[in-house]
């Protein structure tokens, strides 16, 4: 039997069968000898899960593992590319949408830009034709197991609901309603920025630690913290908006109606504003070289080229914006004090122009020995972060992870 129904995923979901699921998953290769040791379950347990697992199709026997004295065990693993999910990254100017295996491999890609002045309607419309695409071009739909989606703003990952989306002013948007009623799959729906951060928990820089922060700095700078393991969301689920986290009392007003917000001074917006405002002012820079004269083709990726040219003007603009970057980021250290920190998103590309500036700032303000050394490096998983981080929304459901 292949599942592929909200009612058939939650029998997926019965303890001992994730729990059997997580440990194969973890351990990569594994016998029924040894997940009985682990799970403290039974052996014919053990042997009547796998062989339900084995006839869905969710794991696999391999090789032989090694003999202890009699008969070789079998190893079993998960059969990652028997089954599907489809995650949906959400930007402030495109959605992208693929299709990944259960090791989160991307195997197809499609997106789509957003234009100013979309109404609710319109965006769902638009999230509903691409995963539609994708489920017209895999011919089996019985092997997609459900969708999970990274959406820009404040969510509500219990609902499935965009509380707040402060780029489209959408306010309580039914995502997992709407689109498990279309589609008949299991929805799940959070925040970009914490979407990044499962990401890299299971997939990325962070498998090897249990409190990390993963900041994502694009168009807008969020932030997703795993605490021991889990996510970590916030009485109201806020915990990681510090793009408003106040850095400078005497400065810009934000989006949010404050000022001297992070996002003001070190945002990949924000980079792009102040280099418009000194054009105007006459500032000889090779940055309008690079896009012809055309002021508007100026881009995030323009400085950072400029700057790899040795343009003083492009420099010092991400020098800044990494010091910004430094005192939100020592600020976090001082509050929640993590293993690691990872940065990924659109500025975070600029490399060493952002990394050095921010990691000196870092060394200089954070108060202790150890807490100046905390891990400051940028993802590996470049610009599919959230996109990964929304399929494992899914695959935490299908192992129970969060039990």
């Amino acid at each position: 039997m292949v599942l592929n129904v909200t009612g058939s995923f939650q029998l997926m979901k019965s303890l001992n069968r994730s729990l059997v699921l997580n440990i194969i998953r973890t351990e990569t290769q594994i016998s029924r000898t040894e997940i009985a040791k682990r799970a403290k379950l039974t052996p014919p347990t053990v042997s009547s899960i796998v062989s339900e697992l084995l006839e869905e199709g969710l794991i696999r026997e391999g090789e032989a593992g090694a003999s202890k004295g009699g008969r070789k065990p079998i190893l079993l693993s998960i059969n990652v590319n028997n089954h599907y999910i489809i995650g949906i990254d959400v930007g402030t100017e495109e959605v992208r949408a693929g299709l990944t295996n259960l090791n989160a491999d991307v195997m197809a890609l499609h997106r789509k830009k957003l234009v100013p002045g979309l109404k609710a309607h319109e965006f769902m419309e638009i999230i509903e034709e691409l995963i539609e695409t994708i489920l017209h071009e895999e011919t089996d739909f019985s092997k997609i197991i459900g969708i999970g989606i990274g959406m820009h703003g404040i969510v509500d990952p219990e609902r499935g609901v965009s509380v707040y989306a402060p780029h489209f002013g959408f306010e309580e948007m039914q995502m997992r309603e709407q689109l498990e009623a279309r589609f008949h799959l299991p929805v799940k729906v959070e925040n970009d920025a914490r979407a990044m951060a499962l990401a890299e928990l299971w997939f990325g820089e962070g498998t090897d630690a249990s409190d990390i922060v993963v900041i994502n700095v694009g168009d807008g700078i969020g932030a997703g913290f795993i605490v021991k393991g889990r996510l970590y969301h916030g009485r109201d689920q806020i915990a990681g908006e510090i793009g408003h986290m106040i850095v400078d009392l005497n400065g810009r007003q934000c989006t949010c109606g404050s000022y001297g917000c992070l996002h003001t001074v070190a945002s990949g917006i924000r980079i792009r504003e102040r280099v418009l405002q000194e054009l105007t002012l006459g500032r000889k820079t090779a940055i309008l070289d690079l896009v012809q004269g055309d002021k508007h083709a100026i881009t995030g990726e323009t400085v950072h080229q400029a700057a790899l040219q040795g343009d003083a003007y492009a420099i010092e603009v991400l020098e800044e914006a990494g010091r910004f970057l430094g005192v939100g980021i020592t600020n976090l250290i001082h509050m929640v004090n993590p293993d690691k920190i990872i940065i990924g998103g659109g500025v975070s590309k600029a490399g060493d122009f952002i990394f050095t500036p921010l990691r000196e700032l870092v060394e200089k303000r954070v108060m202790t020995k150890s807490a100046k050394r905390t891990e400051i490096i940028p993802s590996k998983l470049e610009n599919k972060g959230t996109m990964i981080g929304a399929v494992t929304l899914v695959l935490a459901e299908l192992y129970d992870y969060s039990s």
